[in-house]
This record gives structure tokens, sequence and C-alpha cells, in this order.
């Protein structure tokens, strides 16, 4: 299946529901080295709060660049699409950490063959 098949035009057919968004935030995130870089994001994001919050408050910024850095480095260099969050900034912060913890988990792959990703 090519890439468009896979990408529903956002300028014509905007998302309206999670549960619609979950599957074409997985077809954004098709090869396992951007699932990856989003992983080391989410951990960098959370050390960053855990930090921001025990040692100092200048760790949140770590929060922020840690988890869209890695994200948008993998967007831009290894999936070649635009981030979700640009246009679905909330759902894509929770989706995230929801993909993340369903791969810690070893429950990662039912959901992504369900959104069309070998």
């Amino acid at each position: 299946m090519s890439d468009a098949a896979l990408t529903p035009n956002r300028a014509q057919h905007p998302i309206r529901s999670y549960r619609d968004f979950w599957p074409f935030y997985l077809q954004e995130h098709a090869k396992k080295e951007t699932r990856a870089m989003h992983y080391a994001g989410s951990a960098v994001a959370i050390a960053s709060v855990a930090a921001g919050v025990a040692v100092s408050p200048w760790f949140f910024i770590g929060a922020a660049v840690g988890g869209y850095g890695f994200a948008w480095v993998s967007h831009f260099f290894i999936e070649h699409n635009r981030p979700a969050t640009f246009t679905y900034p909330l759902w894509s912060l929770v989706s995230d950490f929801r993909m993340a913890g369903l791969w810690a988990a070893g429950r990662l792959k039912p959901h992504l063959k369900a959104a069309g990703v070998a």
C-alpha cells in the first residue's frame, strides 16, 4: 500500500474523533526507527519532568525539547512526513505516550496491524 493511501487528506477530511486519529497516528509512525525515536523522546520528557520536580524547574525545558526534538527529527529525516502535532497537538501527545506504553508492554503490534502498518 502506498504512503498516499495510508494518509488521509487532512485539509479535506479533518479527523474529528480520537478513535479515528489513533490509526492515522500509527500510519504516520510506520517505520520502527521513527517509533524508536519517539520512545527515546518520551523517556527524556518523563525524566525531565521528574528532574524538574525534584531538582530545578529548568529541567522542564528538557521535557519539551527532548520530547518534540526526537519526534520532529524522526519525522523530517526518517519518516519524511509532517508531525501530526502540528495539526492535532493534544491527541498527538496522548498518542506518543500510548504508543510507548503499548510498545513497553509488548502490545503494540496488533494496533499497528489494525492500522495497516506492516
